[in-house]
């Protein structure tokens, strides 16, 4: 079906639903929308909708069940697969939850908040530490993305280690199906074992089964104590036999242990304003450490220097700076979460959002590399990420004085490298950010042939007609 082929009628039939100041038809309004972060997807929509309740959702899920219309569901539009982006050259309609953005509650003893599916990242943070609680989903652009997406992307952030993914952090849902028919599951109870989860069925599905319009999310009392440490390696062999010191020594106090190379310190200083090496010598690698206790600042304090002079007596730490200041804190915390846009200046970037198991990091590292020099000599690598849970967002930076789309256009080549020294440690193709569109094929080229099936069975039992963002995550098609 193409744009040409909705009728003007059906058009305002669904802008009937939410009122014409929010139902978006020009093509200004509509050019933020069409395209996700790094540009790799252009899509094409004739109407965007900004429903306001739950209600005018269902109903425009009902009208476009009846008429076998295409809605994609947009929250922050911050994806990195293309998940959010409408088809090109199709009539898909671009539902947004921009204004479904409350927090409804939050019940700081039984520690939960329950919020819209539009509700902003950064908002649901705010509004559980007025409370004395902490969220802990923290991401790079937590002050636009939206829960709903999180949880459709099964988000997962620095803070992972401690206290897991989104999946981890949501104990019920609100979701609109295709069919417009309202499943209310915001049960707030840890314990619940009556029947099939259906809750799991939607976190991560990319909107391909149901539109999440509210969740009940779960907090945890504010740590009383933080301690932020950057130091500096020999090898990524060094940084596993560092985290492995850190575990043992902090237990679940151990909220992040982040992984950097040189050569994205280097560009995140040059790139980013306000962030400086905290170190004054340079060194190969470098993690960030972030402990957190309950108890007290003391507590923290002593936890840190005992991995750092334990790491320093085994030869393992070179050199490190401790915060000694929350500014400090957000500052180190700053450069690590900018590495990815300080890339962009230094020309096109080939991403790969992987994971493998966390004590085969650094054997996949060095096969990585000779792999990637070999098929690309002058390739720039900045590896980097979540070491605690095994989360490598293994990025190549073109050469220097390489052309961009000559180099963008080896982007498969460069995905079947690096994807397949993956797969060959036992580990994913895509650690936190999704599949979309990007990786749909190749995930049902990897994956045993039931897997696949049984993927293609649940999508065709909630939405047998295909108009819940077609085209992401699994195809109906063989």
């Amino acid at each position: 079906m193409s744009n040409s082929s909705i009728s003007t009628e059906l058009l305002n039939r669904f802008a009937a639903i939410v009122g014409e100041k929010y139902a978006l038809r020009s093509e200004a309004d509509l050019a933020p929308h069409l395209i996700e972060n790094r540009g790799l997807y252009h899509g094409s929509s004739p109407l965007l909708l900004k429903p306001g309740s739950v209600g005018e959702v269902s109903d425009i899920m009902k009208l476009a069940t009846e008429t076998g219309t295409a809605i994609v569901p947009q929250t922050g539009n911050t994806g990195l697969v293309g998940g959010q982006t409408p088809r090109q050259g199709k009539s898909d309609i671009i539902l947004s939850l921009e204004r479904m953005n409350k927090i409804r509650d939050v019940d700081p003893v039984a520690n939960v908040l329950v919020a819209d599916g539009g509700a902003i990242l950064a908002e649901v943070q705010k509004a559980a530490e007025a409370h004395g609680r902490l969220f802990p989903l923290s991401l790079g652009s937590e002050g636009s993305c939206r829960i709903g997406g999180n949880l459709s992307t099964n988000a997962g952030g620095t803070a992972v280690l401690a206290y897991g993914n989104m999946r981890q952090l949501c104990l019920g849902l609100e979701v609109v199906l295709p069919t417009g028919e309202i499943w209310d599951g915001l049960r707030r109870l840890k314990k619940d074992n009556t029947g099939y989860d259906l809750r799991d069925l939607f976190i991560g599905a990319e909107g391909t089964l149901g539109i999440i319009t509210g969740a009940v999310l779960k907090l945890f009392p504010q740590p009383l104590g933080q301690q932020v440490a950057f130091a500096g390696l020999n090898s990524v062999t060094d940084a596993l036999a560092l985290f492995n010191l850190a575990s043992s020594l902090c237990g679940a106090s151990l909220t992040g242990f982040e992984l950097m190379p040189r050569f994205g310190v280097e560009i995140t200083t040059r790139h980013i304003d306000g962030v400086r090496d905290p170190l004054e010598t340079a060194y190969p690698w470098y993690v960030l450490i972030d402990i957190s206790t309950s108890d007290s600042a003391e507590t923290a304090e002593r936890m840190m220097n005992g991995v750092l002079e334990q790491g320093f007596e085994a030869g393992l730490v070179l050199d490190a700076a401790i915060a000694a200041s929350v500014a400090q804190q957000k500052a180190i915390w700053h450069m690590r979460e900018s590495m990815s846009d300080a890339q962009k200046p230094e020309g096109g970037s080939i991403k790969h959002d992987v994971s493998v198991p966390v004590s085969k990091i650094p054997h996949f590292m060095a096969e990585a590399e000779e792999a990637v020099m070999a098929a690309m000599p002058g390739a720039r690598i900045c590896a980097f990420g979540h070491m605690g849970d095994g989360n490598i967002h293994y990025n190549i930076s073109q050469p220097l004085g390489a052309d961009k789309a000559a180099f963008i256009a080896r982007w498969r080549e460069m995905n079947h490298i690096v994807h397949g020294l993956v797969l060959a440690h036992g580990g994913s193709i895509s650690a936190e950010h999704g599949i979309g569109q990007l990786k749909r094929d190749e995930l049902a080229a990897i994956r045993p042939t039931i897997e696949i099936e049984l993927m293609r069975r649940i999508k065709r039992a909630f939405d047998p007609a295909d108009i819940m963002n077609p085209g992401k995550v699994v195809s109906l098609d063989p």
